[in-house]
């Protein structure tokens, strides 16, 4: 057996579907998750995309935790600079308050990022290139710089923000989460002001990543378990935990450094069948990167039918080959390798198949592989 398997979930929404079919399907694979031996199940946070449904995690969380009795459940991640601090804790202590024991506060940066994007336009470019690690491939890096200083990323900003409102650095973001939870703030004036609910709540903080910048060492600094993004950058994953475990001093927390790694899979009964069942990510990605948001996931025969040019596939082509594809087999050994290289100590994973009865058996078949491996 090896370290412990995650998922990690978008609820996509599939082409010709809706919102609902996707968080409906999202409840009913938790439930499914929980019985095949998976150890947490996260939802991401994502907004403006018409092909993901989760845009809310406390919200969805209150609903899978409904339906579920002991996984533990988390954010991957809750973008801190889309609202406050206090704002946060008091969502998951409601859900604490209500599940008690159960979930895990993964927090992303936001807002930050398209100052750095501008910075990382203006400076040189980063060196080409792949190479593979330990039987990992690290493709040549893709920068996100240019969508996330474009008009529509400007008018995304403005609709996720008060007017004026500028985001906190994550140390900035930490320092009040934590304090509240310990609670309760006093300005040292007589006055204080609790979380209520969400001081004293049985939280796991956890920080996510895709480099080895400011998430990845304030993470090591604090000493809080880190959650590196092979799924979404695959050419810094190593960058990323490297920065994690340099930065990394002890706390109460953790003696030591803990990570989880993410990839993209899909398992079928044979290699054949999951790469026609993988056949649509491809198309997905490439409306991720020119700026569309993710579009509703496309079947097998409309993905076939899209007339690829060579500029188009090389804007995917690092996602595409370091998704997971085949066997139980073959992605248990490829997820090995992602744990050799990376020395990860837990695996997150996310599947998105147009059928939903696909998607199930790909976890299905993954946890049986991997949690019955020698």
């Amino acid at each position: 057996m090896g370290v412990p398997l995650s998922v990690l979930d978008l609820a996509p929404i599939l082409a010709g579907g809706t919102a609902g079919d996707a968080l409906r399907r999202t409840l009913d694979l938790a439930r499914r998750a929980e019985q095949f031996g998976y150890a947490r199940y996260w939802v991401a946070e994502h907004h403006f995309t018409p092909g993901v449904a989760s845009s809310q995690p406390a919200l969805l969380l209150g609903q899978i935790a409904a339906v579920t009795d002991r996984i533990r459940l988390g954010s991957g991640a809750v973008q801190t600079g889309h609202q406050t601090p206090l704002s946060i804790v008091e969502q998951f202590g409601l859900l604490d308050a209500l599940y008690p024991g159960r979930f895990d506060l993964g927090l992303g940066r936001s807002g930050q990022r398209r100052t750095e994007a501008a910075a990382e336009l203006a400076g040189p470019a980063e060196p080409a290139g792949e190479r593979v690690v330990d039987g990992l491939l690290i493709p040549k890096p893709f920068s996100f710089a240019p969508l996330l200083v474009s008009a529509r990323a400007a008018l995304f900003g403005r609709l996720l923000q008060q007017p004026g409102a500028q985001a906190p650095d994550l140390t900035g973001v930490l320092d009040q989460i934590t304090a509240l939870l310990a609670g309760p703030v006093t300005d040292g004036h007589g006055n204080e002001a609790r979380a209520v609910p969400g001081e004293g709540a049985d939280l796991e903080l956890w920080i996510l990543g895709s480099s080895g910048g400011e998430s990845a060492r304030v993470a090591g600094r604090r000493g809080l378990p880190f959650a590196a993004n092979y799924h979404v950058a695959p050419a810094k994953v190593l960058e990323a935990v490297e920065a994690y475990r340099d930065a990394f001093r002890p706390s109460a927390v953790l003696s030591g450094p803990r990570v989880m790694v993410s990839a993209d899979v899909v398992v079928a009964a044979d290699d054949a069948t999951a790469r026609e069942l993988a056949s649509p990510y491809g198309l997905w990605v490439h409306s991720v990167r020119t700026g569309e948001g993710a579009i509703p996931y496309p079947s097998p025969r409309d993905a076939a039918a899209h007339e690829w040019t060579e500029a188009e596939r090389d804007l995917v082509a690092d996602r595409v080959a370091t998704q997971f594809v085949g066997s139980p087999r073959t992605v248990a050994g490829q997820l090995r390798a992602l744990q050799r290289a990376t020395g990860a100590d837990e695996l997150l994973v996310t599947t998105v198949t147009f059928d939903h009865a696909d998607r199930v058996r790909s976890y299905e078949l993954l946890a049986k592989e991997w949690l019955t491996a020698p």
